[in-house]
């Protein structure tokens, strides 16, 4: 019977060998797990989006006769407005084939103690550059310490000493949200780049060009409210892409509604329903409606982002400025509250009774 079988060989073993397709499978199987943000991250400094003033800048380091004068780097500015990819894209160009072995990222949120000063940087630091090295290589090496704002004040004094002591071979790029919370030995040790929020409509064409290439069915205008809603931050942006994505069928057509549910945002009928009962001067529905809002699984966070939006646009004759910079004030309060750990019902309740007795005074 074996030699009618086709292909078949005697004592072979079937772990052996891997089918073709089964290959290329995992091989589409993991490209299409992959991310979008890493996906589509730039691999040059020309594909940043929106930061001319500093890419014209850190643009003359890529020449020969420049790169080993690259001073270390301050990058602060909002989240998502590409700081992290372009100094990632900028060492790519300047170590090219040797970028592994040159450059150290770390997150310096998760790993913020003087320890890793001392040990991590401080030896990735003092290992020595080849004397071999390319022309077109720079002699130096790179240490990426992103959102170095949550590193302890111990730690930033350490890293400031082995600034100094590892200068002639080693460069430090910083990245933060808050450049108030470096200290000041480390900010005047390195050149400082703001970068800006990006232009909506430069982001409604990145998302675009994304849409496309991935065969993702979304009008503009859906593109315009996944902007809005992600604030400037191009990177929660298309990670709010592909998960509107994902939940649909391939020849289906992304929604407003979709964009809306995978972003936690809060329909405004809670919204005016919260101040209708707000102005009935009820607190016993005011407690039920927040334990309503809870039990749909809305974030506190949020309610009360779009509990301010309200506030800015309520008409005069409902508040007055003055009632609506208390309420702000307090809105801001309990937003920090909530940041260290606070109970969001009660955050929300407070609120409620603070708009509750506010109209009630009028």
């Amino acid at each position: 019977m074996e030699a009618f079988l086709k292909n078949y060989k005697p004592n072979a073993n079937p772990s052996d060998e891997q089918p073709v397709d089964e290959c290329l499978f995992r091989a589409d199987m993991k490209a299409a797990l992959k991310p979008w943000v890493e996906k589509y991250r730039p691999n040059s400094l020309e594909e940043v989006v929106h930061q001319s003033h500093v890419i014209s800048m850190l643009s003359k380091y890529l020449t020969t006769d420049c790169f080993n004068e690259l001073p270390n780097l301050l990058l602060f500015g909002p989240p998502g407005t590409g700081k992290t990819s372009t100094i990632i894209a900028m060492a790519k160009q300047l170590f090219q084939s040797q970028y592994k072995s040159r450059v150290l990222e770390l997150n310096a949120s998760d790993e913020r103690g003087i320890g890793v000063i001392r040990e991590k940087v401080k030896s990735f630091a003092q290992q020595s550059v080849s004397s071999a090295t390319s022309k077109t290589i720079p002699s130096i090496k790179l240490i990426i310490l992103d959102e170095c704002d949550s590193m302890t004040r111990d730690a930033q004094s350490a890293l400031r000493r082995t600034m100094e002591r590892e200068a002639k071979t080693t460069r430090f790029c910083l990245i933060c949200n808050y450049v108030s919370r470096i200290i000041e030995p480390l900010v005047s040790r390195c050149s400082v780049f703001r970068f800006k929020l990006l232009d909506s409509g430069l982001s409604v064409q990145k998302l675009r060009q994304i849409s496309d290439l991935e065969s993702v069915h979304i009008k503009d205008e859906v593109l315009s409210e996944l902007v809005s809603l992600s604030e400037g931050d191009l990177r929660r942006a298309i990670t709010l892409l592909q998960s509107s994505a994902l939940i649909k069928e391939p020849d289906e057509e992304v929604t407003i509604d979709d964009i809306h549910d995978v972003s936690g945002y809060i329909p405004n009928k809670y919204i005016q329903d919260f101040i209708f009962i707000c102005r009935s001067k009820s607190y016993e529905k005011l407690t039920e409606f927040v334990a309503q809002l809870f039990d749909c699984g809305y974030s506190g966070a949020q309610f009360l982002l779009q509990t301010h939006e309200w506030l800015v646009d309520c008409d005069e004759l409902l508040l007055s400025d003055t009632q609506k910079s208390v309420i702000s004030e307090r809105i801001a309060l309990n937003d920090k509250r909530l940041l260290d750990g606070a109970d969001e019902y009660l955050q929300i309740l407070d609120i409620g009774a603070l708009i509750l007795k506010t109209i009630d005074s009028q």
